[in-house]
């Protein structure tokens, strides 16, 4: 997540988006039941402590498991092993009388032959899956042609009124394929008074321009692939884009949906521009202008993509610890099981263990549900625990949740998500992605500084990790989300140590076969210590009565407040903590 510990903190340019998708699993698994669970070989303790979660992290993150992919003999072993874990624990089943919430979704396998054909000032070429592009479709459909479509450069593909800022302006978008770039507008000549300078907003995402294109009506987009804008190098965008991809059925998401949608590389985007007369490196400046205006590139493209479809199912895991006094309100727990499972036909080792990302947040809220149910007095209110699928797949088992809620939003008090935790050792500070968000920042502080440690910011705020993780589903629904872990100045070697931990595992390991458990190099204290300070940051909300809401001028403060209109429940004043 997608995402934000420490390891995905620096400035680095390899950090990177949660999307991506496993290649095809091996055979379609068999169905979840509520069997009783097999006896652990590990002996656990009610404790947080660091043996219980390298435990958790190995199982969850071992080769038998075959990196977690959704609809796949992962997906089986790992639901069902949380599932065990969760009884174990003492937890109770949380959707009705399963642990279990199916998620539909659609998989969909777009044929890595395809090409592009672009007919640009009467020369033909022909832009090649994964070296020069990367496409695919969210349609449903196993084929989708288009011939002879206009290339139209629309700059960031923004429409923003509040920003007075609209980059489809007075054309018809029928049957176009747009180019544009990643990011916001201001972004690459770093505008500060555009937008909000370099933090990235929802504009500058990826998911929106898509979104935006096919409301647009437009028959397929384009996006110009730069390490700086996305926050990640192409490499993430080619192993992301491969293999199969999973959407909920488009008839559970009222969305539009384009026919067509990809990437192209910045090599590719270079040769196209200039074929048209353009030069990219003053493409960047010119739409980063005020009235910037959409540039024909004088070329067509013609594609046939055909895809494998096929309707599957996945799992969120639900469990449940019922408060002793307010048991019909919730605190809710979550993180997502998935990865990016077992490409088959790699060279070398091909299972993407997705150890950090997210076996480490499984095991957190695991470990943080052993704390709770142990813990005297109990919780006054509910505490539930919900392991999330298909979070690589754009949020899709998040979003399926908070459409089919096992308690009302409108009666959980806060979401705490662990989304890759920090393996990198104990640290000074804390970082909260989207920090000066919520109430629930007031609850957290003085907690750090319990532990002697200081709140702030992600550091990469172009980067846009807070769009990037489960959290943000329930965030643009009103319900306060918090997402935060270690920080990046260690208390052994420092900011320093700290840049250099994230910069390499954004390089080395993240969305690779390498992402690996390894008990050499992990120093679990500081993942204790926060988790610790995580568990206490649900304690005290699963305890009181109390209704954090969002700080005045967040975006999604409106819709909490709507959903509590006349409920009597008034959030305490918020502490400054921004």
């Amino acid at each position: 997540m997608p995402r934000k510990l420490l390891l995905c903190l620096a400035a680095a340019a390899a950090l990177t988006a949660c999307k991506g998708e496993s290649a095809a699993p091996a055979a379609a698994p068999a169905p979840a039941t509520d069997a009783a669970p097999t006896a652990p070989s590990h002996a656990f303790s009610p404790e947080i402590n660091a043996d219980d979660f390298a435990e958790l992290v190995k199982t969850l993150a071992s080769d038998e498991f075959e990196g977690r992919s959704p609809g796949s003999k992962g997906e089986e072993l790992t639901v069902n092993y949380i599932r065990d874990q969760m009884q174990r624990i003492g937890l109770q089943p949380g959707n009705g009388d399963s642990w279990f919430q199916d998620v539909a979704m659609t998989e969909t396998t777009a044929d890595e032959s395809t090409v592009l054909k672009l007919d640009q000032a009467g020369k033909a070429r022909e832009l090649k899956f994964g070296t020069d592009m990367v496409i695919g479709t969210r349609s449903g459909q196993p084929e989708v042609k288009v011939e002879n479509s206009d290339l139209v450069f629309v700059g960031y593909g923004v429409d923003a009124p509040e920003q007075k800022w609209n980059d489809y302006a007075d054309q018809d978008w029928k049957g176009k394929t747009v180019v544009m770039f990643v990011n916001d507008p201001g972004f690459h000549v770093n505008d500060g008074k555009l937008f909000d300078g370099k933090r990235m907003t929802y504009y500058g995402r990826w998911t929106y321009k898509f979104e935006e294109a096919a409301r647009k009506g437009a028959a397929a987009a384009l996006i110009v692939h730069d390490t700086a804008g996305a926050s990640y190098g192409w490499d993430v965008v080619k192993n992301s884009w491969a293999g199969p991809q999973y959407d909920l059925p488009a008839k559970d998401d009222p969305e539009a949906r384009l026919p067509a949608q990809g990437w192209l590389s910045a090599d590719a985007a270079r040769q196209l521009f200039a074929e048209a007369g353009l030069d990219l490196d003053k493409a960047y400046k010119d739409a980063s202008k005020r009235g910037f205006k959409p540039v024909p590139l004088k070329a067509k493209v013609s594609f046939d993509l055909k895809s494998t479809i096929a309707e599957k199912k996945s799992r969120n895991v639900v469990g449940v610890l019922p408060g002793s006094k307010r048991a019909d309100e919730a605190v809710l727990y979550m993180a997502h099981w998935d990865h990016l499972g077992k490409h088959e036909g790699e060279q070398g080792d091909n299972i993407y263990n997705g150890a950090v990302d997210n076996a480490t947040g499984v095991a957190g809220i695991l470990e943080v549900a052993d704390a709770m149910v142990h813990q005297q007095p109990a919780p006054e209110r509910s505490v539930v625990f919900l392991a999330v699928t298909l979070e690589e797949s754009g949020l899709l088992g998040s979003k399926y949740y908070v459409s089919h809620p096992t308690f009302p939003l409108d009666k959980i008090a806060g979401v705490i998500n662990i989304d890759a935790m920090s393996v990198a050792g104990r640290a000074k500070d804390v970082t909260v992605t989207g920090f000066g968000s919520s109430e629930l920042e007031d609850i957290l502080k003085p907690l750090a500084a319990n532990q002697g440690r200081t709140l702030h910011g992600e550091t990469a705020v172009q980067s846009g990790f807070y769009f990037r993780s489960d959290h943000f589903n329930f965030a643009k629904a009103g319900v306060p989300a918090l997402y935060a872990d270690g920080g990046e100045d260690l208390r052994d070697g420092g900011v320093e140590a700290g840049r250099k931990a994230a910069e390499d595992y954004g390089s080395h390991r993240y969305h690779g076969p390498k992402d690996e458990f390894d008990p050499a190099t992990w120093k679990l204290d500081g993942t204790v210590e926060d988790l610790q300070l995580l568990y206490g940051v649900g304690k005290e909300l699963a305890g009181g009565d109390r209704w954090p809401n969002w700080y005045e001028g967040n975006p999604f403060k409106a819709a909490r407040d709507a959903m509590m209109k006349g409920k009597g429940a008034e959030a305490p004043a918020a502490e400054s903590a921004r």
